[in-house]
């Protein structure tokens, strides 16, 4: 047992300082990162109650949050059967979208003529609307479970290409220099630290594609689609059935939530040589 530990094991009595003032911060993180977050949430559903009791808004236009609970409670079943896949094309386009982008990065990164070709095209792609895109690959893929991935891994693609960018080339130029002195290979030099430099940037990235993938996901099946959420929206929608239609928000809400919280974690764990406030 390390020093470190066997000082978190002594109870907090403040014969050790250290000690307390370790186990005081983390009892303040987890208020922020926990509690926090809660209340937050429980204020905006208080508000949306407080809104549609007091002006007495009509179900069909807002319903109450109760109402949406009972929705959810009763249609769990074609909710969760809808959710899945939406989830798989989350997942799909995430792991396609941001693959393509890290070999694009590292390519661009070794080749700057390339970078210079390309990148404003990948930027061009991007400022296209979504809206405007998924109707193309529709077209051209069908109605299947293609141009959902397709679309989004292209929402995915362009924030983690542009993190990644930066990361590989942001490496510390002593740094850079000594392993150029020591005649360390190209590869060498990616793997042992443009690729550790660019992981902090990278997993930003990645938590901001982890939740565009879910939208990307909803758009496409917006286009086309007789199953996912986003199909279930559309469908809601017309048949003025809000309760549905926020319920299945909701569900891909927490879709979201839960794979940005995934990508998190797994920032967490790997990259454990920053402190606890960048996470």
């Amino acid at each position: 047992m390390s020093a470190t530990e066997m000082k978190l094991d002594l109870p907090a009595t403040g014969a050790d300082p250290e000690a307390d003032a370790y186990r005081a911060g983390r009892r303040r993180r987890i208020w922020r990162a926990r509690v926090l977050p809660a209340l937050g949430i429980a204020a905006l559903v208080f508000t949306w109650w407080a809104v549609v009791t007091g002006f007495h808004i009509k179900p069909f236009i807002a319903p109450s949050p109760g109402l949406v609970l009972q929705t959810l409670f009763d249609k769990h079943d074609i909710l969760l059967q809808n959710l899945i896949p939406t989830a798989t094309e989350a997942v799909g386009g995430f792991l396609l979208g941001n693959l393509l982008a890290i070999v694009l990065a590292t390519v661009f990164v070794h080749n700057k003529t390339l970078q210079d070709i390309f990148y404003p095209v990948a930027v061009m792609i991007n400022s296209i609307p979504v809206v405007a895109k998924a109707p193309i690959l529709v077209l051209i893929m069908g109605n299947g479970i293609a141009p959902k991935i397709t679309i989004a891994a292209i929402v995915c693609f362009f924030p983690t290409l542009v993190n990644m960018v930066r990361g590989l080339e942001a490496v510390n130029p002593q740094s850079l220099e000594l392993m150029q002195v020591l005649s360390a290979s190209k590869r060498e030099i990616f793997f042992k630290l443009r690729l550790f430099n660019s992981l902090p940037y990278l997993f930003s990235a990645l938590r901001i594609a982890a939740s565009m993938s879910v939208i990307g996901a909803v758009v496409g099946e917006w286009i086309g689609a007789t199953e996912g959420i986003g199909a279930m929206i559309i469908q809601a929608t017309y048949a003025f059935d809000s309760a549905l239609l926020y319920a299945a928000i909701i569900m891909s809400a927490a879709l979201s939530g839960t794979f940005f919280l995934v990508i998190a974690a797994l920032e967490r764990r790997l990259i454990n040589w920053q402190p606890a406030s960048a996470h």
